[in-house]
């Protein structure tokens, strides 16, 4: 009788330490891969990697997330697909690097006078988030973030709209449409291609948010920095997660995956607002003139770029999207985001 209590004491043992075995196992078999096209020493590469990181951790370690920088898993324009196709579980990059892919999203980009990277990141979160239309329903949307206003930073001196013309400026998506309505010459690259194409003048100047000639090194192969903020534009950004990706963690993860997300929105438009404050810092120690528009060039600047709002209503009713909506909706946000500022 003894003995068959022991037996089942060793079996009871064995069982409770093969089940916590088990358990503890089970904390580390959720392993993501996660494709960002900033470098890593971008500030906004530095807060997706502290993302990743605190979903590690509010997880318990069952999440592990490991992140590609500089589009060393899929290149820039087709982190999206590869998302889609599984190439990775997650992804970061811009919506404008796949131009007509995102007719709706597109109007996020569109030349609105966003004052700072904060009222972008939250507006362009807020309104993908509302409409989500159909052209992102083959990923699950964690977030959206976008930079601040975009500048133009070139080698020769721009003081009125007139200097614009004939400039080849490097644009991408919809700020492509914006350098054409001033008179310039676009040409589409992403940024990691930019600092080559300014050094070799295949390009004269970039439109960009400022935070790039620190955060891409672009303010070493400059000379001028316009500030064009009146007609500031954006660029959404996605992270995005694989739809099966998504699907197969459990419910627990996905709530963990969905409550951090909501709250590394501000910390992206924080973070882009900093950079912008770098940026800035960056070219004015590199001896480089910011040039101001006078009240008048503001005015001629914004009359140019009116028809892009007209085109994206007109285009997006073409094609059965609520582009008119979208963007009413959109321009009260930034207002009103403005008055509580």
């Amino acid at each position: 009788m003894k003995g068959s209590v022991k037996i089942i004491a060793v079996c009871v043992i064995t069982l409770s330490l093969c089940f916590l075995s088990c358990q503890g196992k089970s904390k580390t078999n959720i392993t993501l891969t996660y494709s960002i096209f900033f470098p890593s020493s971008h500030i906004q590469y530095k807060t997706a990697e502290a993302w990743a990181k605190e979903i590690e951790k509010r997880s318990g370690g069952t999440v592990s997330i490991t992140l590609f920088a500089g589009g060393a898993l899929t290149k820039a324009p087709n982190c999206y697909d590869g998302v889609v196709n599984g190439i990775s579980d997650i992804g970061m990059s811009c919506f404008a690097y796949t131009r007509g892919r995102f007719p709706l999203i597109e109007g996020l980009d569109l030349p609105l006078g966003y004052p700072d990277g904060t009222t972008a990141t939250l507006a362009a979160d807020k309104m993908v988030k509302k409409y989500n239309p159909v052209e992102i329903q083959d990923t699950h949307v964690l977030y959206i973030h976008a930079h601040g206003p975009g500048i133009i930073a070139g080698k020769k001196a721009i003081r009125s709209l007139a200097d614009v013309k004939g400039i080849k400026i490097r644009a991408t998506g919809l700020s492509s449409k914006i350098v054409e309505a001033l008179g310039g010459i676009p040409l589409g690259m992403s940024q990691p291609e930019t600092y080559e194409a300014l050094r070799k003048g295949v390009v004269d100047a970039t439109f960009c948010p400022i935070e790039t000639l620190k955060g891409w090194k672009q303010g070493e192969v400059i000379k001028y920095v316009i500030d064009t903020s009146v007609i500031g534009y954006t660029t959404a950004m996605f992270v995005v997660m694989n739809n099966k990706s998504w699907n197969n963690l459990p419910e627990n993860v996905r709530k963990i995956f969905t409550e951090t997300s909501e709250e590394w929105v501000l910390k992206h438009g924080k973070a882009w607002d900093t950079a912008d404050e770098e940026g800035k810092e960056f070219v004015v120690n590199l001896g480089h003139e910011i040039i101001t528009l006078p009240s008048r060039e503001n005015e001629e600047w914004t009359n140019a770029v009116r028809g892009l709002l007209d085109d994206y209503t007109a285009q997006t009713q073409e094609k059965g999207l609520p582009g008119e909506k979208f963007l009413s909706d959109l321009l009260g946000f930034i207002k009103n985001q403005n008055k509580t500022e």
